[in-house]
């Protein structure tokens, strides 16, 4: 056994996936070769200390769009051809057999080859027969879960991957927003619908630019109408829109969307102060101030005006802060 072949199957007896023919003649080796007896040891080492830290189980959004991208780049590659499936399995036949006599491997290669070839038609319409019944099978995957589409995502969010678009009819309160799974689903019903606000806010995160604008849109509009925006669903979508979206827009509308609630609810005032401190876009930090002035007596809102009137770099949002502030009551 030469030092390279040795470095590949240290590996796989390291998390014991080596067979004990293999093991057998890979001990012999190391008990040998000083250089490949310390590369074990080291491997060693660094498997018990990776074992020390704790395995994070990934989330589940995580692992369903990892998995929908991994299709999507298998599907993008070419199919390999006849022959290149037969020179692999001649390249494969042989690396598992170099410890074998040369005879042997020859008659074993020219064997594989044979059966390769023979086997050739066979698996051609092996695979085409194996296609049509997938996709036979996923067409009524598709149409069972189409029938139940709307109760799984109210009671399962977490199986969504993404959020490709949002349509409103026009002149109604009809949502179709369609989103995938495994294959894509649509779902139609009003703003009413726990699963369509359920979807909604799940898009506000997880989407493109575009789908997140037109979500955000529908969620501020139905928090400004003041229809069911609890804390612990429209409203926190907006508040997590507001704070880490990249899209002045998106934030623009969140921000919107949380004004009827900054003098009621603490969380959403952090927030829009947070906007006036931290948000690069300047028109987004002038309406905050303007949201602001219905509590601009309440004392870290105070106080927030008076250094922006003070220090901040923009000459604008300092003459807006110190208007608010003159207008402001004076607090005993």
């Amino acid at each position: 056994m030469n030092c390279e072949l040795a470095h590949e199957r240290i590996v796989l007896s390291a998390y014991g996936e080596l067979s004990d023919e293999f093991q057998h003649e890979l001990d012999r080796h190391l008990a040998a070769c000083t250089e490949c007896s310390e590369e074990r040891q080291q491997l060693l080492a660094l498997k018990t200390l990776a074992a020390v830290h704790p395995v994070i189980e990934p989330d589940a959004n995580l692992v369903a769009r990892s998995r929908l991208r991994l299709e999507e780049a298998l599907d993008s590659l070419p199919p390999r051809r006849w022959y290149e499936r037969f020179g692999q399995s001649i390249v494969n036949n042989f690396s598992s057999l170099q410890a074998a006599p040369v005879a042997a491997c020859l008659l074993l290669v020219v064997g594989a080859g044979a059966g390769t070839l023979g086997g050739y038609e066979f698996a051609e319409g092996r695979a085409a027969h194996v296609a049509g019944r997938a996709q036979a099978a996923e067409a009524a995957t598709a149409q069972t879960a189409q029938q139940n589409h709307a109760q799984t995502v109210a009671a399962n969010p977490a199986e969504v991957a993404n959020i490709s678009s949002i349509v409103r009819q026009p002149n109604s309160d009809m949502i179709e927003v369609h989103y995938n799974q495994v294959v894509p689903q649509r779902i139609q019903g009003s703003l009413d619908d726990p699963a369509i606000r359920q979807l909604l806010m799940l898009a506000s995160e997880n989407s493109s630019a575009g789908v997140r604008d037109d979500s955000v849109g529908l969620l501020a509009a139905e928090c400004r109408a003041g229809h069911s925006c609890k804390g612990e669903g429209m409203r926190d979508a907006l508040i997590v829109a507001l704070r880490y979206d990249k899209n002045e827009g998106v934030r623009e509308k969140a921000l919107q969307g949380l004004e009827p609630y900054v003098s009621e609810d603490m969380r959403v005032r952090d927030a829009v102060l947070e906007a006036l401190l931290y948000d690069t876009d300047p028109r987004i930090r002038t309406e905050a101030i303007s949201i602001l002035q219905p509590v601009e007596a309440d004392t870290s809102v105070r106080q927030v005006l008076s250094s922006v009137a003070t220090s901040d770099h923009n000459p604008h949002i300092r003459t807006v802060s110190r208007e608010v502030l003159n207008r402001a009551p004076v607090i005993q």
